[in-house]
């Protein structure tokens, strides 16, 4: 882990040859001008392979009224990430970080998963597509389940359009009921390696997808190993 030097700019193109090298950068508060470029020691990543979706889960996944919407509020979702939330009153998410991002989502590498009860915002994450990789980078939620919601249907899409490898960076209670696993950089390496030069595409699935569209991606994954 290194500290950047305020006065060097960090461009998109800068951004994802770090990606591709394993590397993501952090800042120590949305205060702090700085950048800090983060290589974990050990890594969380989702098997596309063996996502699990709790039954409860795909129960309301069926049922909720909730809609989900691909790329069409990226300031609504840095927002929602970079907001407080229980046991957590600061954040990561400084004004370079946002900057870079919109313009990585400007140029169609950064996509945003949105979870929308009719015309609010009510949960979502953002993340990094880069051949067959995706780079999950945060995700929020202010209504039951809607981050949870966001991530199953990532999963569908990413399955879908032929990604290798989701890359959650670390592990969370929250990321381990999905299937995800602390893997050491090396073997991160070797997994990103794979992954990179693959031909992907985030857009494959209709952005019309049904619930049970998205249910049966994860499923057909899953017997197909």
């Amino acid at each position: 882990m290194s500290r950047d030097d305020i006065l060097i700019e960090i461009t998109p193109q800068v951004l994802m040859k770090a990606y591709a090298c394993g590397i993501f950068p952090m800042a120590e508060s949305a205060d702090d001008p700085a950048l800090h470029w983060i290589e974990p020691q050990n890594r969380g990543v989702l098997p596309l392979d063996a996502v699990h979706v709790p039954s409860r889960l795909r129960k309301t996944i069926r049922s909720t009224h909730l809609k989900v919407r691909i790329d069409t509020d990226y300031e609504g979702v840095i927002d929602g990430c970079a907001g407080s939330r229980e046991g957590r009153d600061s954040t990561w998410i400084n004004g370079r970080i946002r900057a870079l991002y919109r313009e990585l989502f400007r140029l169609g590498h950064c996509h945003t998963v949105e979870v929308w009860n009719d015309d609010r915002l009510v949960g979502g994450l953002y993340g990094v597509a880069l051949d067959g990789v995706f780079f999950g980078e945060s995700m929020f939620s202010y209504e039951r389940d809607a981050s949870k919601i966001a991530l199953v249907y990532l999963a569908a899409r990413l399955i879908h359009g032929g990604f290798r490898l989701l890359d959650t960076q670390f592990v969370t209670e929250h990321l381990k009921q999905f299937g995800t696993i602390e893997i050491d950089r090396s073997a991160f390496h070797r997994r990103l390696e794979q992954a990179l030069g693959q031909f992907a595409d985030f857009n494959r699935l209709s952005i019309d997808a049904s619930p049970e569209d998205i249910l049966r991606i994860i499923a057909a994954a899953h017997r197909s190993t």
